[in-house]
């Protein structure tokens, strides 16, 4: 039986998909471990998006399915030196899951990228 890995990961731009990418290669090049990607939803509105000159990408919701997996990894983007509201939401909404201890034990780790040098890492 295979261990599982969800690649939770939030991106605008290309950086921390890119990153997402090579972390689940890098996972699924390791015998018996099946690694998947899965997109943390957008919460700005699609006039939002048009205003940022970013295109509206489909989400995916996996906050049903977080309990299946073995182990984590999540990315995302650092501003001012926090993550971004849409993986905050994201996180904030596994309460229930964590309730029930169905997150408990399952290892998890985290990738970042800033746009700017310090970038607010130094707050982390």
């Amino acid at each position: 039986m295979a261990v599982k890995v969800y690649i939770v990961y939030y991106a605008m731009d290309g950086n921390v998909e890119s990153l997402a990418k090579q972390v689940e290669k890098g996972a699924n090049s390791i015998e018996g471990v099946e690694a998947k990607l899965w997109q943390v939803l957008e919460t700005l509105s699609t006039e939002e998006l048009a205003k940022l000159g970013e295109p509206t990408k489909a989400k995916i919701n996996t906050l049903n399915k977080l309990s299946k997996a073995d182990g984590f990894f999540f990315g995302f983007p650092i501003t001012f030196g926090n993550m971004v509201a849409q993986v905050k939401a994201f996180i904030d909404a596994t309460g229930d899951l964590g309730k029930v201890e169905q997150l408990a034990d399952k290892p998890t780790g985290i990738f970042i990228t800033t746009r700017c040098q310090g970038g607010g890492k130094e707050t982390m």
